[in-house]
């Protein structure tokens, strides 16, 4: 059995090796300056945890895992016009009391990715990004402004991203959500890297203590990216570096480690 999947799994890399590459993503957060090519395909797959606080009962806590699952669908309109198309769940583990989970909840999401030029005519490569999400809570508009730097081997990579949330309630949010990396490529398989990502909500009728959950957060950790032709693998760990001595709360909807893991194939 071990031998078999041994066999499996090479003929897997030697297949996908073989081929063109697909549209890796180097860090879990960042998005890159490169689209798809017309008329190519890709699926992804994300993974989100964090380990938070759970009220089991009036004088009883315990630790719990929240996830949140996202599969992202890409298609290249044109050369430098990609499309996404997302669904989204998290999950509510059972047998729990009360709990935080992510904010946004299950729902479907729709973006476009475009590049304003070819890579290396700008002193910065840059593409812009824009998305509307249909979530159970609230609807949410996204814009990004993706930036890249390529250093021989290394790649160097900046998000600008806020977002304006609608809830059903009547609530209004500005979410602050910039991301930046570095990735360096030791061989065509093997990128490593660090990353940086914050997160910060501002509503529209504050109040007069800023809540945890609002932030800002700021997180940086270490990321890989195997990359195997049109197969690849990013993951990214980090550490919560804002209020990094806070006891994780019940209600808190993120602790101190955040872990992303994204799998990706060009069809």
């Amino acid at each position: 059995m071990i031998r078999t999947s041994t066999f499996a799994l090479a003929a897997v890399v030697l297949f996908t090796s073989s081929r063109a590459a697909a549209n890796p993503r180097p860090l879990p957060f960042t998005y890159p300056y490169e689209t798809l090519p017309e008329g190519d395909t890709e699926v992804e797959q994300y993974v989100d945890t964090t380990p938070i606080r759970a009220l089991i009962s009036s004088s009883e806590q315990r630790w719990a895992n929240i996830y949140r699952f996202q599969t992202e669908f890409e298609y290249g309109i044109t050369d430098r016009l990609e499309l996404g198309l997302y669904m989204q769940w998290v999950p509510r583990p059972e047998g729990l009391g009360l709990l935080a989970t992510f904010p946004d909840g299950n729902g479907i999401k729709q973006r476009l990715r475009l590049r304003l030029a070819d890579e290396g005519q700008w002193p910065v490569d840059v593409s812009v990004y824009g998305e509307v999400s249909e979530l159970e809570s609230e609807i949410e508009l996204e814009l990004k402004l993706n930036l890249q730097k390529r250093i021989d081997r290394a790649r160097i990579m900046v998000n600008l991203w806020g977002e304006r949330e609608f809830y059903y309630d009547g609530r209004k949010d500005w979410v602050l959500h910039p991301t930046a990396g570095i990735t360096y490529e030791v061989t065509p398989t093997f990128h490593p890297g660090i990353e940086y990502w914050m997160k910060a909500e501002y509503a529209d009728d504050a109040p007069a203590v800023r809540p945890f959950n609002d932030g800002p957060h700021h997180f940086v950790g270490p990321t890989i990216m195997l990359s195997f032709g049109k197969l690849w693998w990013t993951t990214g760990a980090y550490v919560r570096a804002s209020e990094s001595s806070r006891t994780v709360q019940v209600g808190d909807n993120l602790g101190h480690v955040w872990v992303r893991s994204v799998i990706g194939i060009g069809l």
